[in-house]
């Protein structure tokens, strides 16, 4: 079933689409935008009004890496800056390289550079992983993080927001094609490498990402249409991909994509 309708926060020439696919349970919304920007002003809204009518006293979010995220950091730094209390937010993140916190290859790095040093949230409120650290002992030490700090559900650490991006293979986080296995994994954190260049990587597993409230992908670009054709079109083809398998348990599936992304959606 396919629902077409302007959204009046953005321009005329915006407009998203909401559709279910795969008959899923739980809630599931798809939103395509004109352009990139518009999507991650959308994002940025949906965040702040997650934020704001939450009565937690915190606020747990992980962070995507990649570049598809730069323009969302940047929204929220600048027109956010003043209207989130950002010291009930706690930051953390969906995966990381395992490089130096100052290397421009860190997702750290990008979020610190241009969301942290603007809104300058408590530093006891970053939660990075570290990737200067051995993989398989930071792996080890951010799940014990998580475990201290986070509500639990079936065990699993409950994020209320997780960031996810879409690679133009169908990964997301630090889950490649290939490494299914990791949406059955009980670990909650693992260190793993990328399947092509062998870059050592750190990623939340499957289950913790799937124990999430609220899940925002951000995909733009067209070199990404392929895969999300796959998964919202064809189980079969899409049964390779690890972005498939996002489905939260208990919360809310929203996927934000530009029309370039979308162009083979049916």
């Amino acid at each position: 079933m396919i629902f077409i309708f302007l959204d009046d926060f953005f321009e005329k020439d915006s407009y998203h689409k909401e559709f279910n696919f795969k008959d899923m349970a739980y809630s599931t919304e798809v939103r395509i935008f004109t352009k990139p920007k518009k999507a991650s002003k959308a994002v940025a809204l949906e965040i702040y009004k997650l934020i704001r009518h939450s009565n937690q006293p915190r606020f747990d979010i992980a962070l995507s890496g990649g570049n598809t995220p730069q323009k969302l950091f940047k929204i929220l730094s600048k027109k956010y800056k003043d209207l989130l209390p950002w010291k009930r937010i706690h930051f953390w993140w969906g995966d990381e390289r395992c490089v130096s916190p100052t290397s421009d290859a860190s997702n750290f790095k990008m979020a610190n550079d241009l969301l942290f040093s603007i809104v300058q949230p408590p530093s006891a409120n970053i939660h990075r992983i570290k990737g200067e650290n051995p993989p398989e002992k930071e792996a080890q030490r951010y799940a014990a993080e998580m475990d201290k700090y986070l509500e639990k559900k079936n065990g699993m650490p409950v994020f209320d927001l997780i960031l996810l991006g879409m690679g133009d293979d169908g990964h997301t986080a630090s889950i490649f094609p290939g490494q299914l296995e990791l949406f059955n994994e009980e670990r909650f954190c693992v260190a793993g490498k990328h399947p092509q260049t062998g870059q050592n990587r750190i990623t939340l597993t499957g289950k913790v990402l799937n124990h999430a409230k609220n899940i925002f992908f951000l995909v733009t670009g067209e070199n990404k249409s392929g895969r999300l054709s796959e998964i919202m079109n064809n189980d079969e083809a899409a049964k390779l991909l690890p972005a498939y398998y996002i489905e939260p348990q208990h919360g809310t599936l929203i996927w934000f994509i530009d029309e370039p992304s979308a162009r083979e959606i049916k």
